[in-house]
C-alpha cells in the first residue's frame, strides 16, 4: 500500500470551511431602481473545481519491500509516479473533497506473483513494479450555515463543522491490501494572513484490511483458521482516534513582481488500532503504532498567473514539496519482524518511514 499522501493533490482545496455570504449594501440606490432588476438564483455549487495532478515521489517506501544491496545494507526505497484527479465543491451547507490517485512504483516494490523484491518464496522472478489506486473523500456541514448564525466564529475561527468520510485502496502485490476506513468528526477552521486557511479535524477513525501473508491455504500460511492465519485474508482493527489537519497561505508579504507562490501542508495522526494482525488473536503479530503521514510543506508556483496573469490564477500550478510518513499503516517502525524489521537480527528495513521529496504540476479544468 502506499496511501500517500492521504492528499497527494492540490493541498489548498481540500475542506475549505463555508465562509458566511455576505449581503449587498442597497442604501444608495436610488428607489426607482431598486427593483428594476431580479436577483438571478444562487447555483447550487457556489465553487465547483476540479484538477489533474502528476507528480514523481523520489524515495517512497512500501513496508517490506526492500532487496539487499552487494555490500549487505539495504535498500528499502522506490521511485513513484504519481496522476490524480481532484474534484473540490462548495453548497450552501459544506464542502465536498474528492481525490483518487493511482501510483506506480518501481520493482523494488513488485507487483504479484513476487512476495518480494526480485523472488517469489524465495526463487528467482521479475515481476513488474505495484500499481495501487486509492481514493478518498471528505465532507463538511457547516454549523455557522446550518443554524444561519456567526456563533461558531470567533476571533480567527471561521467555522466549526460536522465532517465525515471514508479511504478505499486496492493494489496488486501479493499482500493484495484492500483497505477501507471511515472517519467522523468536527473540523475547526481557522483564518490565516494572506487569503489562508488552517483547519483541524478531531476524528474517529475505523479500518478494514486485506492481508495475502495471512490468508490459509496461501503458500505462505498453512495455519489454523482463526488462530494463526484467517480464512479469507480481511484484517479488522479497532476503533481509534485521529487528527487531520491542512493549510494553505499565499506570500503575500512579497513584492509585487514576485506573488507567484504559496505554501501549504497537512498532517494526519492516526492511534493505534491493536494488533497488525487483528483479528487474529493478540501477540501473533506486533502492536500497531501512532501514525503520522504528513507533507509539512508544499511550495507551488503559480505558472499560469505569470503566463497569462491573475485571471488565470492556479490554472497551472508547478509544486515541491517534502513528505515524512512515520509508522506507515500503523506498523511500529522499531517492530514488526520481517515487516519493518529483518526477522532475526532486528535490523530496520527502511520502510516503514518515508522521507521523500515529492514534485509535480496540477492543472485544472
Amino acid at each position: 500500500m502506499s496511501a500517500l499522501s492521504r492528499f497527494p493533490a492540490a493541498v489548498m482545496l481540500s475542506m475549505i470551511a463555508v465562509a458566511p455570504l455576505g449581503q449587498a449594501q442597497a442604501a444608495d440606490i436610488p428607489p426607482k431602481y431598486k427593483a428594476a432588476k431580479a436577483v438571478p438564483d444562487l447555483p447550487f455549487f457556489l465553487v465547483n473545481d476540479n484538477r489533474f495532478t502528476y507528480a514523481y515521489i523520489f524515495s517512497g517506501t512500501n513496508p517490506g519491500a526492500y532487496s539487499f544491496r552487494p555490500d549487505g545494507s539495504i535498500n528499502g526505497k522506490t521511485a513513484k509516479q504519481v496522476v490524480a484527479f481532484t474534484h473540490f465543491d462548495v453548497w450552501a451547507y459544506g464542502t465536498n473533497f474528492f481525490n483518487i490517485a493511482a501510483f506506480k512504483s518501481g520493482h523494488n516494490d513488485p507487483a504479484a506473483p513476487c512476495t518480494g523484491p526480485g523472488n517469489i518464496l524465495g526463487v528467482a522472478a521479475d515481476c513488474a513494479g505495484a500499481t495501487e489506486i486509492y481514493g478518498l473523500f471528505r465532507s463538511t456541514i457547516g454549523f455557522n450555515e446550518v443554524f444561519n448564525t456567526k456563533a461558531f466564529s470567533y476571533g480567527p475561527l471561521r467555522n466549526v463543522s460536522f465532517q465525515f468520510g471514508a479511504d478505499a485502496n486496492t493494489e496488486n502485490t501479493y499482500l493484495a491490501p484492500a483497505k477501507k476506513d471511515i472517519v467522523v468528526g468536527l473540523q475547526f477552521a481557522f483564518e490565516l494572513p494572506y487569503k489562508g486557511y488552517l483547519n483541524v479535524s478531531p476524528l474517529y477513525y475505523k479500518e478494514w484490511n486485506h492481508n495475502g501473508f495471512l490468508q490459509c491455504g496461501s503458500p505462505t500460511n498453512g495455519g489454523v483458521p482463526g488462530i494463526s492465519c484467517l480464512s479469507d485474508g480481511n484484517t479488522e482493527y479497532n476503533g481509534t482516534w485521529a487528527v487531520e489537519t491542512n493549510y494553505y497561505m499565499d506570500l503575500g508579504f512579497l513584492p509585487e513582481s514576485m506573488q507567484y507562490f504559496s505554501i501549504s501542508g497537512r498532517a494526519g495522526w492516526y492511534g493505534k488500532k491493536g494488533d497488525q494482525n487483528a483479528p487474529l488473536p493478540a501477540g501473533l503479530g506486533t502492536g500497531t503504532a501512532v501514525e503520522l503521514n504528513a507533507e509539512p510543506i508544499r511550495l507551488t508556483f503559480d505558472a499560469s498567473k505569470l503566463m497569462w496573469g491573475p485571471k488565470y490564477s492556479h490554472f497551472v500550478d508547478v509544486w515541491v514539496a517534502y513528505r515524512y510518513w512515520q509508522n506507515k499503516f500503523g506498523l511500529d517502525h522499531a517492530a514488526s519482524p520481517g515487516i519493518c524489521t529483518v526477522a532475526g537480527t532486528g535490523q530496520s528495513t527502511n520502510t516503514c518511514t518515508e522521507q521523500s521529496a515529492y514534485a509535480g504540476v496540477t492543472v485544472k479544468f
